[in-house]
């Protein structure tokens, strides 16, 4: 099976290894582990060295935060936070025409700073923006693919466990790159709406203060739909007050200096427990269960890629593929321009079949020395990496935010990923404006240091 890479170092037959048993069908984690495996019994070293190079990859406090922020996104789904949160923008934005683009897209990025994980965040508020923007005269498909594109600036708006296993690889600091992430993810947001009027098929306006229509109030999004604006503006926003307050807590508390960053994934567990069990009084045995069940199952994926991944790193590392690789990149041209596009092409390629856990583990030790060589400031690098690979998430055949919103929604992958079009192409701007004004993302990191 593997004769047809003798010519190469064990390193690079490592990484064609890997990309075989990705074409083979094979779980990512276990392509990692196995070609990893392969290149140590090629190179001579023990097999037994393998645990302990697992278990130094995974003993490391920051990445704790990965299973406690996937939880207290999986807790706040179950307890009804993001039900109240689509009923507050619902009302505020509404009832202008097209509103409900707006809400989705509002909905989508607030989420966002609470789950941290794209494919989570199209489960978790998917079904209810879709049906609204429906009823809003959207395409079911456009929906679909506004839904998975606000959804995968989940690793892009922190707290983001992309940003955080980026921090834990660079070394560097993960407080810094989330407020590096701020006015990005804001600005993706923003040239998201621009977008809207192509996915309306029929206007329905609603003007602000009238009610919505039936199937919306059967939704649940609009319960005081007959009352007055402000009264209904009032009472959805003390519904979702508890809610909206997440951000503020988290972000508020790491940037306070309260607490760092993998503490802020302990505390918002811990707030959202809270929330649900005293503010709204949702918290059940039932849901507390399936909460933990679905977290720990999420949880798993993401360590097991993390533990593998250190075993494919120290290959990486022993045979020198940074400084083979990296050589080769720099040695392309003396324009860092031209790097930096060969860099962004690259990710956005192999995120096009690959999850952005599994692109960070292999690709940043070749890219890092880059970035250092080129005097390029790693904070921004961490967020134009991010953005890369969100849009990695929306692009076929691998995006996975589209094959949950194609479950979601029981439409094709084709049927998303066409819906979703119109927003890769304007997330691509998007990418080229963070790229060129590296200021955008470091302003806030400036402003504060």
């Amino acid at each position: 099976m593997f004769e047809f890479v003798a010519g190469f170092t064990p390193g690079t037959q490592m990484v064609l290894v890997f990309f075989l048993l990705m074409l083979l069908r094979v779980p990512v984690a276990f392509s990692l582990g196995l070609s990893a495996v392969y290149a140590m019994w090629h190179m001579g070293f023990g097999l037994d060295m393998a645990g302990d190079l697992i278990a130094t990859g995974i003993t490391k406090f920051s990445l704790l935060a990965i299973p406690f922020f996937i939880l207290a996104g999986t807790l706040m789904g179950s307890l009804g936070i993001a039900e109240r949160m689509i009923r507050f923008f619902r009302v505020l934005v509404g009832g202008l025409p097209g509103g409900m683009g707006v809400v989705g897209t509002v909905v989508c990025l607030f989420w966002g700073a609470v789950s941290g994980s794209g494919p989570a965040s199209v489960a978790a508020i998917g079904p209810m923006i879709i049906k609204g923007m429906e009823e809003d005269g959207y395409r079911r498909a456009y929906a679909a693919g506004l839904v998975c594109t606000g959804a995968a600036l989940s690793i892009v708006i922190p707290p983001s466990i992309g940003l955080v296993i980026y921090g834990v690889i660079a070394e560097t600091s993960i407080s810094k790159l989330f407020l590096a992430a701020i006015l990005p993810g804001i600005l993706m947001g923003l040239i998201m709406v621009v977008t809207l009027p192509l996915g309306r098929v029929s206007r329905h306006p609603v003007e602000a203060g009238q009610g919505d229509s039936p199937s919306v109030r059967a939704m649940g999004l609009s319960p005081h739909a007959e009352l007055p604006y402000r009264r209904r503006l009032w009472l959805t926003f003390r519904e979702s007050f508890w809610g909206l307050m997440t951000p503020v807590v988290i972000l508020g508390g790491i940037y306070s200096g309260i607490f760092t960053p993998t503490e802020a994934a302990l505390v918002a567990t811990v707030y959202a427990l809270c929330v649900g069990a005293l503010a709204y009084r949702t918290l059940s045995v039932s849901k507390l269960y399936e909460a933990l069940g679905d977290a720990a199952s999420s949880s798993a994926v993401v360590m097991l890629v993390v533990a593998y991944a250190s075993l494919f790193g120290w290959v990486v590392t022993v045979d020198d593929l940074v400084g083979t690789y990296s050589g080769l990149l720099l040695g392309m041209s003396d324009n860092e321009w031209v790097i930096l596009l060969v860099i962004m092409l690259i990710l956005l390629l192999v995120g096009m079949f690959m999850d952005a856990v599994t692109v960070m583990f292999i690709s940043l030790p070749i890219f890092l020395p880059v970035v250092h060589e080129m005097g390029w400031d790693p904070v921004w690098f961490g967020v134009l990496l991010m953005v890369n690979l969100s849009i990695g998430l929306i692009t076929p055949p691998v995006g996975i935010n589209l094959y949950v919103a194609a479950n979601v929604t029981q439409l094709s992958i084709e049927q998303v990923a066409k819906g979703a079009l119109p927003f890769l192409l304007i997330c691509l701007v998007g990418l080229a404006i963070i790229a060129a004004f590296p200021a955008l993302s470091l302003m806030l990191v400036n402003a504060l240091n």
